[in-house]
């Protein structure tokens, strides 16, 4: 179904990653003479976590976000402070149920779309609860 497990605060003093910076892009076509040194640091925090306060990391379960390119096992960090629209992926409290899906505000009402054919879309029924929990925005694949 896409549901994570065991959402974590960001504290204020966590920090994902301090890493070295290569000084020029590297191709993922053919092979360029860049050069083969790293230059600096640069900090994930700064790049990846926009509100401390209302930021978390979900791990994924499930592969119906897949052509998202959100695989079983990744992590999300989602923001809890954004304001979901049309198109966000979101995690989603429908019926006491934490789920990942993709948001569809449609005329006939609100849909968690899959993305994944295999798996299909929820109709959020009239009398379902449904609590956007926070929006994704950004994920940690594993390679």
């Amino acid at each position: 179904m896409g549901v994570i497990v065991g959402p974590r605060v960001v504290d204020a003093g966590f920090s994902l990653v301090s890493a070295l910076l290569a000084p020029v892009s590297v191709a993922a076509g053919y092979p360029s003479p860049a050069q083969d040194y790293f230059d600096g640091r640069i900090d994930l925090n700064e790049h990846l976590i926009k509100d401390v306060t209302s930021t978390f990391v979900v791990r994924v379960t499930g592969q119906s976000m897949e052509a998202a390119g959100i695989s079983d096992g990744d992590e999300l960090i989602v923001n809890r402070a954004l304001e979901p629209k049309d198109g966000s992926v979101v995690v989603a409290v429908l019926d006491g149920e934490l789920t990942i899906k993709r948001l569809r505000i449609t005329p006939t009402g609100v849909v968690l779309q899959a993305d994944n054919p295999a798996f299909p879309d929820i109709r959020v029924a009239a009398l379902s609860e449904l609590t956007i929990w926070g929006v994704a925005t950004t994920c940690l694949h594993h390679v």
